[in-house]
């Protein structure tokens, strides 16, 4: 029997998908400060009523955006690649989906990234971040950084600033550089600082 969560019903789903991508629209129009229950309930073409089964209010949506974000990227990080033969290449891997996911989902995370109108998602994205490089420096793996005499929290501070530092500034550019790209210049950076 599948222990995973109980499946969410695919209308909610959908409906929750047109509440996010008009608030994206919106955020690419206007200020935040301008965008009402109204304006985006419109958008989505959806009553004013159906926002609020799904959300109290604006913050509470933000909020679970946000959720969900950190969610879906901890599931493309998360999959065991098959094809990786060390610790490092793994990481690379982990670095390359989290990339690709990021592309695959450009406009969203243009908007909510490369703004800083919204900085809820880029703090929940460097608490992941953080999180991250904290597990791996303390399961004893190489990081990102050479950590030699370094106090644990500033290796992590700065790693995981240099993390998002660099996805956002991706971002921000259009992503010139495939992810496949910038995972392996990620790479080179671990290895010339090591």
């Amino acid at each position: 029997m599948n222990q995973d969560k109980p499946r969410t019903d695919p209308r909610i789903l959908r409906t929750r998908q047109l509440l996010k991508d008009a608030f994206v629209d919106l955020l690419q129009e206007m200020d935040i400060e301008k965008i009402s229950v109204n304006k985006i309930a419109e958008r989505a073409t959806i009553n004013r009523v159906t926002f609020y089964l799904h959300y109290r209010d604006i913050p509470d949506m933000l909020e679970k955006m946000a959720d969900e974000m950190i969610e879906d990227i901890q599931q493309a990080v998360n999959r065991k690649p098959v094809d990786a033969d060390s610790a490092e290449e793994e990481d690379e891997l982990a670095m390359l989906s989290l990339l690709e996911h990021i592309a695959e989902h450009a406009k969203f995370f243009k908007v909510v990234l490369a703004s800083r109108r919204t900085p809820i998602f880029t703090e929940r994205l460097l608490r992941m971040l953080s999180e991250t490089v904290r597990l791996r420096l303390e399961s004893g793996r190489p990081s990102f950084v050479n950590t030699a005499g370094v106090q644990k929290d500033i290796a992590i501070w700065y790693s995981s600033a240099a993390l998002i530092g660099t996805i956002v500034s991706w971002v921000r550019n259009d992503m010139p550089y495939t992810p496949r790209f910038l995972a392996q210049q990620f790479s080179l950076l671990r290895t010339h600082h090591q």
